[in-house]
This record gives C-alpha cells, sequence and structure tokens, in this order.
C-alpha cells in the first residue's frame, strides 16, 4: 500500500451531481470506515462478506487502515467529512492481477459511488502494473456483477456454485474510455443543472444604489423575465430593485440552487462557506481580485461542500431556455434566443460575440462567461450544449486548457452533432524556443494547439471577427460537399477579387462544362462572359441573374456559389433586386451560396431567404471566402471515417518501463539516453533501426565495420559522449568510409578532436539512397506527447516542413500527418519515382505514439533523419531524452 499521504486527493462527481472527495485510506479513518460496515443492513454485510459477520466488517476496517505494504491499495470516498465508500486491491503471487473489493454505504447504492471509486484504483493499478482485477462474489449480488459488466473493460465470469469470479482487464481501450466519458459526462451534466437551470437564484452583493455590478445582475436577472424564485442578500435593505432583500443566505426563506457572489474579495471565501453551509448548490462568482489564500479557500468551500463553480472574474451565466429565461450576467442587453452556445474566459470578448450575435439576428441558447475558470470549464459546456437539446452551433473563446486530452475527446464527438467554433488565442511565441533536439524546437505553442484544433473537428479562426463570418454561414448554409466555387459577378473587377481571395483560401474555381456554358449564354445578356468567374455585366436584370444562379446551383461541379455584387446605374435593378436572384428562387438551398456586397455598412449580414432561411452577405471578397474554406474543411472533416487505434504488434510495454526506470535509477535528474539503451528502448516498440554496433577502441571499430559493411563495402562513423545531440553541427559524422584505413583514421580523427569526451562511436552500414525525413514527440505538461513529422535531414529546422499530432494517434490522424507537410508528394511518388513503404512509415509514426503514450518520462524523442524507400522505412538516427516523471492519468475522473 502506498503512503496515503502521498495520494492525491481528488474531487469527482457522483451520477447526481453530488461532489464526493476520493483519497487514500489513513490511520485516522479506522472508526469511520468500522462504522461503514457496522451500519450495513444484514444482507448487504452477507453479500460483502458471504456471511452477515460484524467481526468480518472490523477486520476489513483494520487491514484497510494497516501500515503500508507492497501491492495493496485502498480509496475511499467521503462527502463532507463522511466517509460513503472503500474500494481496495491487493496482489498476491502474481503481481500483474490484483483481488478487489469494494464497500458502499447503505441509501447510496445506484449513484456510481463504487463505479468513481473502482476506476480510480484501475488508474491507480496500472500505475503499478497490474493488467487485471479479480473478485469473487455471489452470483445473486447482481449489483456488483453489473458493476464489473457496465465499466468498459474486458471481463470475463467463472461460476462455481453460489459463487462468481470475476476477472476484469485493465487495458485501456478506446471502449472504456467512451465508458468513463460518458459517465462522468452524465455526471457534469446533473451537476450544471443548479447552476444553468436554478429554480432558486439568489444575489449576495446587490447594492441600494446604481453603479455596482451585483445591483447590475439582480437588474437583469429581475427585468430578463427569470422564472424561478429571485432573492437579494443586503444586510442593510429590505427590498432592491422590487426584489425582496435578507440579511445573511442563511436567513433565506428557501435555499436557492444558484447564489450570484458580487462582494470584495476578501469576503468571497466566507460567503462560499456560508453558501456552503446553507446546502446551496452552485456559485457564480463575479467579484475578482482574489489572492492566493482567497482563491484556494474558495475553492476549498466550493470542493467541501459540492458547489459548482463558475467564475471568479467574469461577466456571468445565462439561459435563455422559456422555462428559465436566466440572465445572471451585467452585458448591456438581454441575449436574444436562440441556438447558439457562446463560453468565453474573457467577459470582453463574451460581450463582442453576444453584440455580432446579436447583429447576425442568431440567438444564443446559454451564456458562460468562464472568468479565472477555477471549475467549470469549456469541456464542461461542450457537454451541457451536447445535452440540452437546444443548441446546434457552439462557440469557444479559451485563453488555457485544464485537461486538453479530455477536451480533445469531447470536442471530438460534440462537433460530428454541431459545428464548435473558437478563436485560436495567444498564438504569438516570440519565435521557436532555444531548444537541444529538432523536435522541441518546431513544437511551437501554436502547433500544438492547432494540433488540438484539428483533430478535434473544431473550426479555428484568427480572430473574433473571423468566427463571427464563419459563424454566419455555419449557422444558415448546409455545408459544401467538397472545395469548388462558381463565382458569379455583375462587375469583371469585384469576380477577380472574388476568385483571386477563394484561391488564396485554398478553394478550386473550375471551369463549367461546356454544357453549362450554353445555359448561361442562353439566359444571360448579351456581352457577358461565362467563364468562372460568370461576368453577368452591369445590364442584368433580377430574373436573368436568378436563371443564372438557378443553372449553376444544379451544376454537378460545383459545391458552392459566390454572388459578388456592386451597385450600377445601368441595370434597372437595384442591388437589393440582385440580391433576391440568390435569396429567393428555385435554387436556394441546394448549395452552399454566400453574397459579397462592397458597399455593404456591417462585415457580415444574414439576407432573409426564402423558406425561412438565410443567406451570408459579407463586405469583403476574403471574409466570404475564408467563411467557405471553414465550411469546407468542416464538411471534409465530417466525411472522414472516426479514426482507430490499430493494434500493434511486438509492443513490450513492461520492458520498455524497465528499460526506462533502470535509466532514470541511474541518473536521478534524467538525460539523453546512451546509444545501447535508446535502442534497447526502440526495439521494446518494434522501431525500425539501421544495423548498428558500439565501438570503443579503434580495433572494435574496424571489427564492427567489417561486419556490417554492406554490398558496396561502405560505413558511417558517428561520434558519442554524453549531452552530444546534434552530430552534424560538431563534426561528429564521418561518412563513406571504405576499407580498414579509412575506418581506423576516422576513429583516431575523433579521439584527437574529442579527447576527454569521447565515449565511443557507433558504425553503421552506408544507407541507401532515399527520402530523409524526420520524426519525433515532445512531452507537453498540459497537453501530453505531440508527435511531429516531416521533412528531415539537416536543414530539417531551416525548412521547417513539419506537422504535428496529439499522441496516441489514430490510423486517421497518421494520415493526416504523413499528408499535410509540402514535402507529402516525394512520400507519393511525385516525378516518376515510385512511393515509398506507406505501411512501414506508418507503423514507425504509430508505435513512436505508444511509445510516448506509454512513457510519462519520455520527454523528448528525435528520428533525424529517416530514411524512406520503396523497400522499407528506417531510423538511422535517433535520441532520446527522459525526464523523472510520474504518471498522469488525463481521462481519471475528477474536478479540477
Amino acid at each position: 500500500m502506498t503512503d496515503p499521504s502521498s495520494l492525491p486527493m481528488v474531487h469527482a462527481l457522483l451520477m447526481d451531481g453530488t461532489t464526493v472527495c476520493i483519497r487514500g485510506v489513513a490511520r485516522a479513518d479506522h472508526d469511520q470506515l468500522q462504522g461503514l460496515y457496522e451500519e450495513m443492513s444484514p444482507e448487504n454485510l452477507r453479500l460483502r462478506f458471504f456471511a452477515a459477520s460484524r467481526r468480518s466488517a472490523q477486520m476489513a476496517a483494520e487491514r484497510a487502515c494497516a501500515p503500508p505494504h507492497p501491492g495493496y491499495r485502498a480509496l475511499l470516498a467521503e462527502t463532507q467529512g463522511q466517509v460513503i465508500g472503500l474500494a481496495e486491491y491487493e496482489t498476491g503471487e502474481d503481481a500483474t492481477s490484483a483481488e478487489i473489493s469494494i464497500a458502499v454505504a447503505d441509501g447510496l447504492h445506484h449513484r456510481g459511488v463504487g463505479t468513481l471509486l473502482v476506476e480510480h484504483l484501475v488508474s491507480a493499478a496500472r500505475a503499478e502494473g497490474i493488467t487485471s482485477f479479480t473478485a469473487d462474489a455471489l452470483s445473486e449480488n447482481h449489483e456488483v456483477l453489473q458493476l464489473f459488466a457496465d465499466l468498459g473493460l474486458r471481463t470475463s465470469r467463472r461460476f462455481d456454485g453460489p459463487e462468481v469470479r470475476c476477472t476484469v482487464e485493465l487495458d485501456e481501450t478506446d471502449t472504456y474510455l467512451s465508458a468513463v466519458e460518458a459517465r462522468g459526462g452524465a455526471a457534469n451534466i446533473a451537476s450544471m443543472k443548479t447552476l444553468l437551470r436554478p429554480g432558486t437564484v439568489a444575489v449576495v452583493g446587490a447594492g441600494r444604489k446604481p453603479g455596482s455590478v451585483g445591483r447590475a445582475v439582480l437588474h437583469h436577472l429581475h427585468t430578463g423575465g427569470y422564472t424561478g424564485r429571485l432573492f437579494a442578500v443586503n444586510p442593510r435593505a429590505g427590498s432592491i430593485l422590487g426584489v425582496p432583500s435578507y440579511p445573511s443566505v442563511s436567513a433565506l426563506p428557501k435555499t436557492p440552487d444558484l447564489v450570484v457572489v458580487a462582494v470584495p474579495s476578501a469576503a468571497i471565501p466566507a460567503t462560499a462557506e456560508e453558501c456552503g453551509k446553507a446546502g446551496v448548490r452552485a456559485l457564480l462568482v463575479v467579484s475578482a481580485g482574489l489572492d492566493s489564500a482567497q482563491a484556494e479557500a474558495l475553492v476549498a468551500a466550493c470542493r467541501e461542500y459540492g458547489l459548482r463553480l463558475v467564475g471568479p472574474n467574469c461577466l456571468g451565466v445565462s439561459n435563455t431556455d422559456p422555462a428559465v429565461s436566466l440572465d445572471a450576467t451585467f452585458a448591456v442587453d438581454h441575449p436574444r434566443p436562440g441556438t447558439a452556445g457562446v463560453a468565453v474566459q474573457s467577459g470582453g470578448v463574451g460581450i463582442a460575440l453576444l453584440d455580432g450575435l446579436s447583429r447576425l439576428g442568431v440567438g444564443v441558447s446559454s451564456f458562460a462567461s468562464l472568468g479565472d475558470k477555477y471549475d467549470v470549464s469549456g469541456n464542461d459546456m461542450l457537454q451541457w450544449w451536447e445535452s440540452d437539446g437546444r443548441t446546434d452551433l457552439a462557440l469557444l473563446h479559451l485563453e488555457s486548457f485544464g485537461n486538453p486530452r479530455a477536451f480533445s475527446r469531447t470536442a471530438r464527438r460534440v462537433t460530428r452533432r454541431m459545428p464548435v467554433l473558437t478563436v485560436d488565442a495567444g498564438r504569438t511565441d516570440a519565435g521557436r524556443r532555444a531548444a537541444a533536439s529538432h523536435t522541441a524546437a518546431a513544437a511551437t505553442r501554436t502547433m500544438t494547439r492547432q494540433a488540438l484544433f484539428t483533430q478535434a473537428g473544431i473550426t479555428a479562426t484568427r480572430s473574433v471577427a473571423e468566427l463571427m463570418e464563419a459563424a454566419a454561414l455555419l449557422h444558415s448554409q448546409p455545408l459544401p460537399a467538397g472545395s469548388r466555387v462558381a463565382i458569379v459577378t455583375n462587375a469583371g473587377g469585384a469576380g477577380v477579387l472574388a476568385a483571386d481571395a477563394c484561391t488564396e483560401a485554398g478553394l478550386a474555381i473550375p471551369p463549367f462544362t461546356a454544357e453549362t456554358v450554353d445555359d448561361l449564354l442562353a439566359v444571360l445578356p448579351e456581352g457577358a462572359a461565362v467563364g468562372n468567374p460568370v461576368d453577368a455585366s452591369a445590364a442584368v436584370t433580377e430574373e436573368q441573374l436568378g436563371a443564372c444562379v438557378d443553372r449553376i446551383m444544379r451544376c454537378p461541379g460545383i459545391d458552392a456559389v459566390v454572388l459578388a455584387l456592386v451597385p450600377t446605374a445601368v441595370a434597372a435593378a437595384t442591388g437589393d433586386d440582385l440580391v433576391r436572384a440568390l435569396t429567393h428562387g428555385p435554387g436556394i438551398r441546394t448549395r452552399t451560396a454566400v453574397v459579397v456586397r462592397l458597399e455593404q455598412d456591417l462585415p457580415v449580414k444574414l439576407l432573409p431567404a426564402d423558406g425561412g432561411g438565410a443567406i451570408p452577405s459579407y463586405a469583403e471578397p476574403q471574409a466570404a471566402a475564408r467563411a467557405l474554406a471553414h465550411a469546407a474543411r468542416r464538411a471534409e472533416w465530417l466525411s472522414r471515417p472516426v479514426g482507430t487505434f490499430p493494434d500493434l504488434e511486438g509492443v513490450e510495454t513492461a520492458r520498455a518501463h524497465a528499460v526506462a526506470e533502470a535509466f532514470l535509477a541511474a541518473h536521478p535528474d534524467g538525460g539523453w539516453l546512451d546509444p545501447r539503451t535508446c535502442a534497447e528502448l526502440l526495439g521494446c516498440y518494434g522501431v525500425p533501426q539501421l544495423p548498428w554496433a558500439w565501438a570503443e577502441t579503434e580495433d572494435e571499430a574496424s571489427a564492427a565495420a567489417e561486419r556490417l559493411r554492406g554490398a558496396d563495402g561502405r560505413v558511417v562513423m558517428k561520434a558519442h559522449w554524453p549531452g552530444l545531440v546534434h552530430k552534424s553541427e560538431q563534426h561528429a559524422v564521418h561518412l563513406d568510409l571504405r576499407g580498414d584505413t579509412q575506418v581506423r583514421a576516422a576513429f583516431r580523427d575523433f579521439e584527437a578532436r574529442f579527447e576527454g569526451l569521447l565515449t565511443g562511436v557507433l558504425v553503421q552500414p552506408l544507407a541507401a539512397r532515399g527520402t530523409e525525413l524526420f520524426a519525433g514527440v515532445v512531452q507537453d505538461e498540459v497537453f501530453g506527447p505531440l508527435v511531429l513529422f516531416g521533412l528531415g535531414g539537416t536543414a530539417t529546422e531551416i525548412l521547417a516542413d513539419h506537422a504535428a499530432r496529439l499522441a496516441p494517434l489514430t490510423d486517421q490522424d497518421v494520415h493526416d500527418l504523413i499528408t499535410a507537410p509540402r514535402c507529402a508528394p516525394l512520400l507519393f511518388g511525385a516525378r516518376g519515382s515510385g512511393p515509398i513503404d506507406l505501411e512501414g512509415l506508418e507503423q514507425l509514426l504509430l508505435r513512436l505514439s505508444r511509445m510516448a503514450s506509454d512513457l510519462p518520462q519520455l520527454a523528448e524523442a528525435d528520428f533525424n533523419p529517416v530514411l524512406a524507400t520503396p523497400g522499407g522505412v528506417f531510423v538511422l538516427d535517433a535520441r532520446v531524452r527522459l525526464l523523472p516523471r510520474r504518471p498522469q492519468d488525463p481521462y481519471l475522473r475528477r474536478l479540477r
């Protein structure tokens, strides 16, 4: 048993939204644990111990609180200091298997206490190298048998009379992660109801005089049509804005579900404590300026009493559902009801998004300004929107991520149901970091965030304005089937601008078929040009333009139409009349369509169309093109199959852990692996390496060269000493060595130049000609392992032709990695050469991803160059750096 003081205390949610604390057992817990068993009914005791034995209960409490010993782990669940559950495991002769037992207090079954404890035990057991749990239960104990069956792990049963022997395999499969995620999502939604659908709200800190934030929030609640009961808390007022006021939260006639806190920072912890004791379930702290001690006290009170917390330092929350009509913000106006969910960290950005959506006529389903994000996060809001039945468009502005890997899993699921848009905030790195490896130099903050957004299917924009452009199109139009755009204009110059913008955004402007050209010439006025763009001329009428658009809408080679208009005095039709050609007519809604009006006063508008729909209109062609490009990328992402995690043969995870632990035992501060240890670690994952030999003397180098010479007799020699990373920069490589004389001379050269440093050399056969690539991984403490791939060799950093994805990689992620860099055509047989071994390259990246996911100690891995040929893919040079890091389970259910 690990020392309980070294075990982290975490808080998590039960299925009813209740907060519980999960922690290790200490000796001081003995009496409570014994009480847990003694208060059980005789029937529950019998199911737990196979006999209604108080003696067994006493022994169980003694064992859980005994001094730590290897192979044993016990975790308890408690709420407000009361122990409500215990789960424990113990290994036997086989250290990879442990027997598990669970106990839950009477009256608390079916709330997920046991399941939550088992999930945490599974995570702890994996970290200790345990691969399976076993459990004995009576066949009539349906609850515990169902618990194991529902975990999402492979489970087998063996019946022996009235008893059942359950074996649970602890592999971290996608099935298990999805089951954990589903349970966590259901618990989270239950806890969020008191925040976004409260039956009673109180505002603490609403002043009697205008000017306070609390009074503004109270005013919004009162005038926004909130359907529940509303109170103010102010010891010096009996009523504020017509809302009844009471001196304290405890004096309220009804315990509120949600309390809005708008008091000075020094008073916030005491207010939170009072709310918790009164039974409040959620806090919205709009106040700012907490110091570290106040922040810690606020979070501690929320965890102790099970309050969900938004803020501090935030604008507030809203839910426009008519059944609630909650507007607990101090924004200027009430949000318009609708179907767009909005979550931001910055209150200023929140105001800008609400204002922009209002101008577009797009309503909001719910809004949350998360502020300093002590608890409720963007991930929580995504889960809420997924389940609320009202939201079909999600807008996020997140400056930080508490758990990016859990966020990514949620977002991957949600983005298949609705568009999720974000502003990629914080893109500016001050250049690349000065780093010891190519991987670390390439892994910029921007690249890491973009990998997260790309893999999750999130539409990432570069500004709030661009976000609104994309939101207008995704809210109002069907997605294009592809990226082929037709441009129709009444002025040639506007068409050219639109064509340039579309091309620069990565969209295609294909020529029309001869049949389409004839159709267009038949309906357009004389003098019209029917290439793509179509210049319908300044004389075009509404009817002619409508017929033109209708025919293009039916053209099979076109996915979207851009109508670029300028006002003229030539035709009888006005600009508004011409717009009707797109907003009204038989072709409407059959293709994605946008309007560009250069004289438009707003950057983007939504124009009403037939059937109650709308078409976005942009003042700049670049804005229209950006929005179309985002829509095309979303359509492409949705059309792809959901990625899977392929099974990899020959992976020896246990041996890899042993290699890493042995190195760190000898190097407590970590460091770069020596070549032999590096090769051994790569061998644990089946990473293909060019044959090599280690030599510490001239004679050993000569003998190694003799063994390794290929058909042409040439070898390579590389110097090594601890801390050497970039060999080429140190001129520590000799290439194309022929014969024993050159090999010996090269070794003596290294000895002379690197005297006092050299510890040995690597000898390898000279590799065949091929494409030099680069693959690597860097472990980000927040985002996890980031896998990079691209063009390799000595110019890898200069050319910076890299793509990145967060591990673990699916087969789809690997495909994206291989096809994203500019060098990709070289891999698929450009210029008449045959394609490289693509399957071998995919395997290399999958194995690198698996190694990074298995080993949290892996800080960096650098494979450069990787030689890719039609006959195979081999790592020619590999460097790996390990650091002493404990594993962190990013998918374990816990609150921030």
